[in-house]
């Protein structure tokens, strides 16, 4: 019996595959990495597979190493599968035509990711699978976590039944990290789809000392172009085998799935073709269209590979005068990226042989790449452009091309959201809890038989200590809304940090509600927000939430973990489920997270929970805006040209919008730009004492950030120092006159500590103080700019002198 769950992606993904595999060969990298962590979790724990054996999970040392241990596993009769994405599926390319080759039937589970190509992306879109489909693999695409955990199982059936091995791929972080409620398969249904012959029959091509045969030989020009064509048959019959084990999975738990489904009029005349987490923006957005009288479809593609070119036509509704092929990856030189070239070829040879009347108009174009967001305002850019008389081939959307002149206009205003959905916009740092948090309030506001949600989570590739930004969706429907709010109902900032320097507002809808992780109290909060804030807080008409949530967690021994307190403040105003039910599933909740920890640490999770309502107050709005500051703009008026043009706009969070032609052609930045980002995260900061200082320089050694750094110089130099700028006499002997200095640049600092762990210099006369101490941050941070200006201008030493 299915139940209903609330899980991200790579879960859904794994909780199937791990349960029809006997062996998981594995070497984790982003974004699919929990499907491997999960495996090697579940085989710990000793949990079974549905033969009741605990699978074999081995992690390699490389991505090579596990597409060799897949071969080799599955040449001894093993059901076997890997999971992977971006250069480590290409590492595994040289086994994967051998494994194709030689008909084996496996699934590899991929979260599909960028490859690097002018700069490293760590984020989503198709260019990994598309450099691979040369090898032989059928290629498989799911569009949502739902359909991820069930095509994980047809995936299995069909590999099994057609002896070609399947890529099952889904959008890296966009579906392999989105958090969403699903009806979740059991064991029973899993072993029901699996037909245990043609495991067997698997197993009895296994190569076996006692029934010895030859495999992997060498051909000469002779044997070998005719070898390569034996193959032929069975990549023939696998779109029937796929759809045959999609039908056997639909009349098992009634959702159905086809190679390719359409989703429109029976007279479109204009369609859009697309696969992955895309086609439910586009059919939602052709829905709302339709309603305006526009003749549209969506041509949702599943396999891949092979292209099954009967099923396509039998798809494409007859009426269709021009289509859109959009995909997401970018083949440079080619007519067009691969899935337009087979939409192309297919409708050519279908009007040659008279199974089609008339060719329609095709274009193909671009969207997505590295995760860039797919919105209904962009869907509809693509529509309107097939409407236009002479349609542009190669475009792109979702940027400003400048210097291609591909790009589609898009109007921002155009929306498909629903009026009672919650949507919820949460800033929080890199490792603060704020994103574990928030996948508990999915899955307890799940739970709730009345509403549906969904989670979605934008990291930052500097990880631990940067933004991240969360975004739920809380609705009394399934959610399908692969894409990133832009009107938030409710919007809470759990970094004082943010405030003046990021537009935290930037996603608020009118009347929206604002929850602020604040150092100052609800009568004082006001003052210290920049001019703009307040005014756009007045303008929409927002009402304002204050609680000072790193004090109430240091009061019960949580410092600096605030999350269960922002967690609890967002249930008692946002009003998604009772407050009461609310907080007792939340300490539920703490429970199962932190109950391994110990019962003191869950126990100070609940004094946090219980204590929060008290702290946490509403803010009036004053009748007009009092403040005498705005927010400074992100990099000084002297930076280079490239820093004010670029870098600022990235660091201010407007990198969307930076046209092609500011973009370096070849990758090659400027150096030195890092020197302008100052995030200015930390709480707590290392304040220098010279004299308790002996000058080891191990604070600047082990900082990972640069914070610390030190020279020495002539004392004549200190004449125009700053007002604070602190120095001292240095301690080796030989250098008369001659002053050293530690600076701290502390809008750099994360706050970790580790340069008080290795100070060695204790404080005579105050017990437990060293050279160098944590101390709240306050003012420091704006203290030390004209200090840090006065000590770069000092020289530096002269390396010679140094021993």
């Amino acid at each position: 019996m299915e139940t209903r769950a609330t899980l991200d992606g790579n879960t859904a993904v794994a909780h199937v595959a791990y349960r029809v595999n006997e062996v998981c060969a594995i070497f984790p990298i982003t974004p699919s990495s929990p499907m491997a962590e999960l495996a090697d979790e579940w085989a710990a724990a000793g949990i079974p597979n549905l033969w009741g054996e605990v699978p074999v999970v081995q992690e390699m040392q490389s991505e090579g190493g596990a597409a060799g241990a897949v071969h080799g596993a599955l040449q001894a009769g093993a059901l076997t599968t890997t999971f992977t994405a971006s250069q480590g599926l290409l590492l595994m390319l040289p086994n994967m035509f051998k494994i194709a080759g030689e008909l084996t039937p496996t699934v590899f589970h991929v979260a599909a990711r960028s490859i690097a190509t002018q700069a490293l992306s760590i984020f989503g879109d198709h260019s990994d699978v598309m450099a691979v489909r040369a090898a032989g693999f059928a290629l498989l695409c799911s569009a949502s976590v739902q359909e991820a955990h069930d095509l994980a199982l047809v995936s299995q059936a069909a590999t099994l039944a057609g002896r070609v091995p399947l890529l099952h791929f889904f959008d890296g972080f966009r579906t392999s990290h989105e958090v969403n409620t699903l009806d979740l398969l059991d064991d029973a249904q899993i072993r029901a789809v699996i037909d245990d012959d043609l495991v067997h029959a698997h197993r009895a091509r296994a190569l076996d000392p006692e029934h010895p045969v030859v495999r992997g030989t060498a051909h000469n020009p002779d044997t070998f172009f005719q070898a390569r064509e034996t193959v032929n048959p069975f990549i023939a019959a696998m779109p029937g085998l796929v759809q045959a084990a999609m039908d056997r999975f639909g009349a098992l738990t009634g959702r159905r799935y086809s190679l390719f489904d359409y989703a429109g009029l029976p007279d479109a005349e204009r369609v859009v073709v697309v696969m992955g987490s895309a086609a439910d923006t586009a059919r939602a957005t052709a829905t709302a269209l339709r309603a305006r009288g526009e003749k549209l479809g969506v041509v949702q593609v599943r396999l891949f590979r092979p292209f099954a070119a009967e099923a396509f036509l039998a798809a494409l509704p007859p009426s269709v005068r021009s289509i859109a092929v959009l995909e997401r990856t970018k083949e440079p030189g080619a007519s067009g990226e691969p899935l337009y070239q087979d939409v192309v070829s297919t409708l050519a040879e279908a009007v040659a042989t008279g199974a089609r009347a008339v060719m329609p108009r095709v274009i193909g174009g671009r969207f997505g790449l590295s995760s860039k967001d797919f919105t209904p305002a962009m869907a509809k850019a693509v529509f309107d452009a097939l409407a236009a008389p002479d349609p542009r081939h190669g475009f792109t959307v979702g940027i400003t091309d400048d210097v291609g002149h591909t790009s589609l206009a898009v109007d921002p205003g155009f929306s498909t959201e629903p009026g009672d959905e919650v949507r919820a916009v949460f800033y929080g740092l890199g490792a603060d809890g704020t994103v574990g948090a928030n996948k508990n309030s999915v899955k307890i506001i799940a739970e709730d038989a009345a509403l549906y949600a969904q989670g979605y989570f934008v990291y930052d590739s500097h990880k631990s200590g940067a933004e991240t930004v969360s975004h739920l969706r809380f609705g009394p429907r399934p959610i399908r809304a692969p894409y990133l709010i832009d009107g938030a109902n409710f919007i809470a900032c759990h970094h004082w940090g943010f405030i003046g320097r990021h537009d935290v507002l930037r996603l608020a809808a009118p009347g929206a509600t604002l929850l602020l992780n604040s150092p100052y109290g609800a009568d004082r909060l006001w003052d210290h927000l920049p001019r703009a804030m307040q005014a756009r807080i007045r303008d929409l008409g927002l009402r304002l939430f204050a609680i000072d949530a790193s004090r109430t967690a240091q009061e019960v021994g949580l410092r600096g973990r605030t999350n269960t307190i922002l967690q609890t403040c967002f249930f008692a105003i946002a009003g998604v489920l009772p407050r009461a039910d609310a907080i007792e599933q939340i300490k539920a909740a703490i429970r199962k997270t932190y109950g391994a920890k110990g019962e003191d640490v869950v126990q100070r999770n609940f004094q946090a929970v219980d204590g929060t309502l008290v702290h946490l107050a509403e803010v009036p709005i004053p009748e007009a805006v009092t403040a005498t500051w705005d927010c400074p703009p992100p990099v000084p008026e002297d930076a280079p040209a490239f820093v004010r043009a670029v870098t600022a706009a990235m660091l201010d969070g407007r990198g969307d919008a930076i046209p092609v032609s500011l973009i370096p052609i070849d990758g090659t930045f400027p150096p030195g730009t890092s020197a302008y980002e100052k995030r200015d995260v930390a709480e707590d900061v290392p304040i220098w004492e010279p004299e308790t200082c002996v000058q080891c320089g191990q604070c600047g050694f082990v900082c990972p950030h640069g914070v610390i750094r030190a020279k020495y110089y002539d004392t004549t130099l200190l004449a125009g120092a700053p007002a604070g700028f602190r120095s001292a006499p240095i301690n080796a002997r030989g250098f008369p006159d001659v002053a050293f200095t530690l600076q701290l640049y502390l809008e750099d600092c994360t706050g970790c500590g580790l340069c008080i762990e290795a100070c060695p210099a204790f404080s005579a006369t105050v017990p437990g103080k060293k050279a160098i101490n944590l101390t709240p941050k306050a003012d420091h941070a704006l203290a030390e700019r004209p200090r840090i200006a006065f000590f770069e201008r000092l020289p530096i030493a002269d390396r010679a002198r140094v021993d």
